[in-house]
Order: C-alpha cells, then sequence, then structure tokens
C-alpha cells in the first residue's frame, strides 16, 4: 500500500512534443525526511559504536593525550624517549612533507598509539576486576573494606555514562569447572533422590568416567573455552532449542502477563497503539545501544548479547536444526485478527507513526468485516505443531482412523511457501518488527472471578493454537477489555531480557504518553495515512489438510496444560527479610515442602540462575532439592520434631540453598558443564554411560523466578498498583510441574502452575494449595519462635525490674 501511495505521487504522460513528469510535494517531502532521518540514525549509530569501541576512555581523551604530546614537542622536552624523531624518520613519503609536518604528524602517531595502549591497560585492569567474584558470597549487609574498595576501582575503571554494549569487551570468560568438583557436587544433588543402592550404582559410573572419558573430554572443552567466547552458550542454544523437534508452544515459548490491578484503558486499539509505539521507542534505544546495561550493585555489569535479537526476529524451521533470521531496522508489523492476516507500516515521513496514528490504524483492522481466504483462519497453527514427521494416535479426536499424520513446517514451508504469493506473505511475517494479535475474548485479572488469571494464562501460552505465530521472537497480545501480555520465542533469550522491556513499556504506556479522558491515544491523527494491508494467500486444499493436522495436534497439546496462577498475600518479601532469610531461598524451601505433600517422595528440580555476569552468559541450573532441604522437609512432617529443631534445619538449607545460587551465578554450576562434556562426546563418539544417564534425568518440579523492578522506572510505594503479575512456561516433565514465581513489592508473591491434566497424580490447583500452606507453615516457625522469644524478653525485664524494687 506505502509503494501504491507513492506511485501515485509520481506520474508522467508521454505526448508527441515530449514528457510531461507531475510529481507530489507531499510524496518529495516524504521522501526527503525518510533519506534525513536514515542518515541522522547512521550518524548516531557511528558516533555510539565509535564511543562502545573507546570505552572506558572517550574520544576527547585521546584529543588530550595529541595535545599534550605535542606541547612536549614545541617546549624541547621528550617524554617519548625520542621514539617520535624515529617515527619522524621512517615515516613514508617524508621527502613529500616539510620538517614541521613530519614532527606533528609522528607526534600525532604516536600520541594514537599510547592512547590504543591505554585503552587497552584499561580494558584488561576492568575485566581482571570483574573476574572476581568473592562479593557475591558475603552476607547481605555486611561488606568488606575490602570488597568495598573492590567497587570503588570498578566504578572508576568503569568511567562515565556508558552504553549498553560499552561493557561487552571486558567481561571474563565463562570458566571451566574441573571435573571433579563437578562429580562431588552432582552426587551430592542426586543424594536425597536416590536409595542405597541406586546411589552406589551413580557412584561407580560417576568414578569410571572420571577414570576414562572424562579428561579427553574435557581438554577439548577447555580448548573451547579459549577460542570462543561461552563454553555453553552456542551448543545450549542450538542443541536444547532450536535442534528440539517438539512443538514450541507450551515446550518451549513462555509468556508474561500485565499489569494486575490496572488497566489505563478499555479501548483495545488505543491501548496497542500506545504499547506498539512504546517498543518502537525502545527498538530505537536498543539499536543506537543507548539503552544503560544492567549492573548488580549498580557497578557489576552484566553482559547485553541477548537484546540484540529483541525485534525483526523469526525463527526459521528447518528438517533437522531450526536456524533464527535476525534483521535490521524492519519498518512494518505484521497483525491478525479473526483469522486475517494485515502488514501495518510503522513510519512515515522518516519517524514512528504517533500513538493516535497506530491506534487508528489498528481501529480500522478491528472494523474490517472481510472474511479469512481459504487456509488462512488456522494457518499459523504449523507454527504451533511438531517440527518433524510423524503419526500420532488421538481416539478422541480423530474418527474412525484415530490416525494424525504430521508433515514437519519445514517440509511445507518448502512445498507451499517458496514461490508467488504464499512466499510474499511469509516474507512479510518473517521479516516484521514482532506480530501482534488482536483478541476477540477479554482477559485479564478479576476479582470476583476465581479462574480469571488462569484462562488469561492460557491466553496468553496458546491463544487457539492459531491465532499466535509462534516462530517470531515475540508475540504481542491485545484484548478486548485493554489488557495486554506477551508470548516469547525461548531460543534467542530468557525471561528477564523481555522483562526489561517490558517493564520499560508498561512504564511508558502509563507514565509518559497517557490517554485522553475518553481513553483514546494523545494527538491528532493523520488520515492521510496509507490503510493496513491485506496478506494474500493461495493455499491449496492439500496444505489445509497438513494445517489442520497441526491445529489438532496443538489443540489437543494446548488442552492438556493445566495453568493455574495463584496470589499469595498473606505475606510477601518485607515479613521474609525480617526473618533474616533470602526470599528466594525461603520460597525454594517451601516449595520443596508443597512436592513432597503433593507426591510423597522429593524430586530432581531446576531453579534457573542467570550466568550474564560472564559474556554472553544465558543460564545456568541450581539443583534446589539437597539433602539439607530434605532433612527440613521430613522435621516439617515429623510430629515429634520441635520447632527449634525445625528452624535449625530450615536455616542449615537456606544456607546452602543460597551458596549453591551463587555458586551458579559464578560459573561454578553442574548442569551446563555436564551438558558440555556429553556434546563433546558425542561429537568425539565416545560412550559415556555416565553422562547418559544424567542427562535423561527428568525433571519433575521446574522452577523459575520473574525479576521485578530492573529499571525502577515506576516508584510501587508511590502507585502500589502498578505492578505486573509476572509469567509463566509450561510443564518440563509431563508428570511434573511448572512454577513461575514473582515476588512483587513487600507483600506480594504471584505464582504461576502448570501441569499435565493427563497425568492423574499432577493438579495444578492442588499444588497451588499445597504450596500456600507450606509457606505459612514456615512463617509459623518463625512466628512462635518470635512469640517465644518476646516472652522470654519480657520476663527478663521484669525481673530485673523486681531487682530494682527490692
Amino acid at each position: 500500500m506505502a509503494e501504491a501511495h507513492q506511485a501515485v505521487g509520481f506520474q508522467f504522460t508521454v505526448r508527441p512534443d515530449g514528457v510531461d513528469v507531475k510529481l507530489s510535494k507531499e510524496v518529495i517531502k516524504t521522501i526527503y525526511l525518510s533519506s534525513l532521518n536514515a542518515w541522522k540514525k547512521k550518524a548516531i549509530q557511528l558516533k555510539n559504536g565509535i564511543l562502545t569501541e573507546v570505552y572506558p576512555t572517550s574520544p576527547s581523551s585521546w584529543l588530550i593525550v595529541v595535545i599534550a604530546m605535542m606541547m612536549s614537542l614545541y617546549t624541547g622536552t621528550d617524554p617519548p624517549l625520542g621514539i617520535i624523531n624515529t617515527i619522524k624518520e621512517n615515516l613514508p613519503y617524508k621527502d613529500c612533507l616539510s620538517a614541521q609536518a613530519r614532527a606533528v604528524l609522528s607526534a600525532i602517531l604516536f600520541a594514537t598509539a599510547v592512547w590504543l595502549i591505554f585503552i587497552q591497560f584499561l580494558r584488561f585492569t576492568l575485566k581482571i576486576l570483574l573476574s572476581y567474584h568473592g562479593w557475591i558470597f558475603e552476607s547481605h549487609g555486611k561488606m568488606r573494606t575490602s570488597t568495598k574498595v573492590w567497587l570503588s576501582l570498578v566504578k572508576m575503571f568503569s568511567g562515565r555514562r556508558p552504553l549498553l554494549y560499552s561493557f561487552q569487551a571486558v567481561l571474563p570468560r565463562l570458566p571451566v569447572p574441573r571435573v571433579d568438583d563437578t562429580i562431588e557436587k552432582y552426587l551430592e544433588s542426586v543424594r536425597p533422590l536416590l536409595d542405597d543402592k541406586q546411589y552406589k550404582q551413580m557412584e561407580i559410573l560417576a568414578h569410571n568416567f572420571k577414570e576414562n572419558e572424562a579428561s579427553l573430554l574435557q581438554r577439548y572443552l577447555v580448548l573451547k573455552s579459549w577460542l570462543a567466547p561461552n563454553y555453553v552458550s552456542d551448543w545450549w542454544e542450538e542443541y536444547i532449542y532450536l535442534r528440539s523437534r517438539s512443538p514450541i508452544m507450551v515446550n518451549s515459548n513462555f509468556y508474561i502477563m500485565d499489569f494486575l490491578y490496572v488497566t489505563p484503558t478499555h479501548r483495545q486499539a488505543a491501548r496497542a497503539g500506545n504499547i506498539v509505539h512504546a517498543m518502537l521507542q525502545y527498538r530505537r534505544k536498543l539499536e543506537r545501544g543507548e539503552l544503560a546495561p544492567m549492573r548488580a550493585l549498580g557497578t557489576v555489569p552484566m553482559c547485553s548479547t541477548q537484546m540484540e535479537r529483541m525485534f525483526n526476529t523469526t525463527r526459521i524451521p528447518g528438517m533437522e536444526t531450526d536456524f533464527i533470521l535476525h534483521l535490521t531496522d524492519r519498518k512494518h508489523l505484521v497483525v491478525f485478527h479473526r483469522g486475517r492476516y494485515f502488514q501495518v507500516w510503522l513510519y512515515t515521513g522518516g519517524r514512528h507513526l504517533l500513538p493516535s496514528e497506530l491506534e487508528n490504524q489498528f481501529q480500522q483492522i478491528l472494523n474490517n468485516t472481510s472474511e479469512p481466504q481459504p487456509g488462512e483462519l488456522k494457518l499459523a497453527a504449523i507454527t504451533a505443531g511438531d517440527r518433524h514427521a510423524q503419526t500420532h494416535i488421538f481416539p478422541s479426536l480423530l474418527k474412525p482412523s484415530h490416525l494424525l499424520k504430521i508433515v514437519p513446517w519445514a517440509r511445507t514451508r518448502l512445498k507451499y511457501f517458496s514461490q508467488g504469493l504464499n512466499k510474499k506473505s511469509l516474507d512479510a511475517i518473517e521479516t516484521a518488527s514482532f506480530f501482534l494479535t488482536l483478541d476477540e475474548e477479554p482477559e485479564g485479572y478479576d476479582p470476583g472471578k476465581v479462574s480469571s488469571l488462569d484462562t488469561y494464562a492460557k491466553s496468553l501460552m496458546h491463544g487457539k493454537c492459531y491465532d499466535r505465530w509462534f516462530d517470531k521472537s515475540f508475540n504481542l497480545i491485545s484484548y478486548p477489555n485493554g489488557k495486554m501480555g506477551v508470548n516469547i520465542e525461548h531460543s534467542w533469550a530468557d525471561a528477564p531480557i523481555v522483562g526489561h522491556m517490558w517493564e520499560y513499556v508498561l512504564a511508558t504506556d502509563c507514565f509518559q504518553l497517557g490517554y485522553t479522558e475518553e481513553g483514546h491515544c494523545k494527538g491528532d491523527v493523520n488520515r492521510g495515512l496509507p490503510s493496513p494491508t491485506r496478506l494474500k494467500w493461495e493455499i491449496p486444499a492439500q496444505c489445509q489438510d497438513v494445517i489442520h493436522a497441526s491445529y489438532l495436534l496443538a489443540r489437543h497439546l494446548a488442552d492438556d496444560v493445566d495453568f493455574h496462577a495463584h496470589l499469595f498475600t498473606e505475606f510477601g518479601k518485607g515479613l521474609i527479610k525480617k526473618c533474616k532469610t533470602s526470599p528466594d531461598a525461603f520460597i525454594q524451601l517451601a516449595l520443596q515442602l508443597a512436592q513432597f505433600r503433593d507426591q510423597g517422595v522429593f524430586c530432581l528440580t531446576y531453579e534457573s540462575s542467570m550466568t550474564r555476569m560472564f559474556r554472553d552468559g544465558r543460564t545456568e541450573t541450581v539443583r534446589s532439592c539437597t539433602s539439607e532441604a530434605a532433612a527440613f522437609v521430613q522435621a516439617m512432617e515429623d510430629p515429634d520434631a520441635t520447632n527449634a529443631q525445625r528452624l535449625a534445619l530450615f536455616q542449615k538449607a537456606a544456607d546452602k540453598h543460597q551458596n549453591m545460587y551463587r555458586l551458579a551465578m559464578t560459573g561454578a554450576g553442574i548442569d551446563r558443564h555436564l551438558f558440555c562434556l556429553y556434546i563433546v562426546s558425542k561429537y568425539l563418539s565416545v560412550e559415556s554411560p555416565f553422562l547418559k544417564k544424567v542427562l535423561s534425568e527428568p525433571w519433575k518440579l521446574s522452577t523459575s523466578q520473574t525479576p521485578q523492578q530492573q529499571l525502577n522506572l515506576i516508584d510501587i510505594n508511590k502507585f502500589p498498583n502498578y505492578v505486573g503479575a509476572g509469567g509463566g512456561f509450561g510443564p518440563v516433565a509431563d508428570d511434573g510441574y511448572g512454577v513461575s514465581y514473582i515476588i512483587v513489592g513487600e507483600n506480594l508473591i504471584t505464582f504461576h502452575i502448570s501441569s499435565k491434566f493427563s497425568r492423574h497424580n499432577t493438579d495444578s490447583t492442588r499444588f497451588s494449595q499445597h504450596i500456600r500452606k507450606a509457606m505459612i507453615d514456615i512463617q509459623t516457625l518463625f512466628k512462635q519462635e518470635n512469640d517465644k522469644g518476646a516472652v522470654k524478653n519480657g520476663m527478663d525485664v521484669h525481673l530485673e525490674n523486681n531487682k530494682k524494687d527490692k
């Protein structure tokens, strides 16, 4: 449509006396402004690129060094110890330059060399400083003097106003742990899960591995750590995500919800307009590198690599492995509504569309009454099904054959979408900035409806199975009541990365852009913009059968997933901290207690920890089911155990968990090392019964904490209702639970729990009740102990007063 609009602005007529050319001033102005903004953008990116390359110094520091060298040249002093003269005598084409010109040029060359060496010295020093992680093991609020000195040095060498990618070159590499340490920690982690006979067999496997193949595999892994920026991340992305052939809907993708209590406007098009505009602002800052890097303690930088592929990114299907397509500067998005696909241009005259203009575009789509083309309605289901060919048996879905033959998405794409209209429309989707769905059913938290958050979670996780393009880096979902949400493809990044963007977008939406009294976006509407364009498809009957089969598989998977979101309001982080315990450790031990009460046994537990203090770092696993946690849980279930005994075991287990979490963050975890050793063994065709056993163990309880207030853009003390509801993911094991939780402010913790209906031993609502009771039971231990302490202190004061009276 935009191309057609420009064609109308340029017309020519051939006449006998020549060619009559007519140009539209509006079109010429649009082209001029677009070109001007493109050059401006390139100039800003070039400037910020230079600032990043010379960080932690600045271009002005080069000028200072040059001036210093020139002053030494004209004052007759010789700090360079004759090096400038040597350069002057060996300059090429020196006969073409005067003596003074050769002296100035030599001084500039020497100053530049000194400046570049100084940059490398600062970077090396900063990398050495950032390789120290002892600070993370110190007790909260008890920082040693040496750590304070270290923090001051990091601040001093970090310079001022770093850009998003300024620290990438100085981040340390992820270290490869010693094999002996990893095996020792692994055996310790599985001890509470195995009986004596099973544990003895595992010890034998581990010993044989250490004595035989371990040293060879470790040498190759160490070599890779020297040659690659990160010895884990590329293999993790490829083998855990891109080579997986199971449906990414539910099994891989995850979701993030909108504000819990607040809906800024109930107009769907208006809310979508503001949110999309805020995302474009964020993308502009991201592309220019103008966002501030995330830093622990406000000082220690974290890797920003994952943020590069947030926009303009799609997972492209392959027969054996998928790949990630990332483009730059995409100028459109694709919108899905009632089975139709629309292309919406995001720029006009070289600028982003304003929120009011975006609202008008989305309202046109909502008002459009056209019907889907043949095969278009459920087209996106091909991104929700299996990624390899196989036959499924679903008696409840297909009769009488009971057979469902799945054709992989990669083969379907190659056969039906590689040419003509279908290719053009598919390219529009895959090259879009992101994907927007204008849903038809309202969702969101409603205190009057018990399951409102559950249906909201299922809608964000899978929707109707054909109204999300699950291969896009993220899908923005807009509801008729003004609520929003995001569904994220997992291979390119982890939850904190998208959470960072989402926090910026929600804060910008409410506190910067705002709405009129009628709920519309602020600003005038440009009625001259081209309307959204319908994507055209020619989908044959055979392809429609493939789409329908993929939809049936996705529908079966979606219907089997049980989601339950629970708002725990009895207490929160504020009260937990008064117990002098880490909130995360408190919750993880409550989850262990809930799991034992729900299943009657302990299970292998996964908690995600970040490793972004290292270059290209992603995640590491914390194995939360420890021997210390098991001892505490057993004491809680033992009626003969005293509160003092239970509290002592709780504190021991909490300390153990905190230490394991810190080890994982500092590169001393277990699972990524074992995973990479396994990959090396496959490359070398080395059979390892130990690694095969380790990598086949199911994670029946998979947990993750959603970060809150990464940017601190919203003061939740001042605006307590402007809090997020967090997000969630599907269960990792069919007979297990997936639990995501977010600690909101001081008095709220939100749990998102998932499981499978088809497994009768799991029930998300039941597990939620166990979590609630476990949290309250642990808090009661502290309360009862504190009450005893208060009575004892009161008696001591009373006795002391009696002594004084006597």
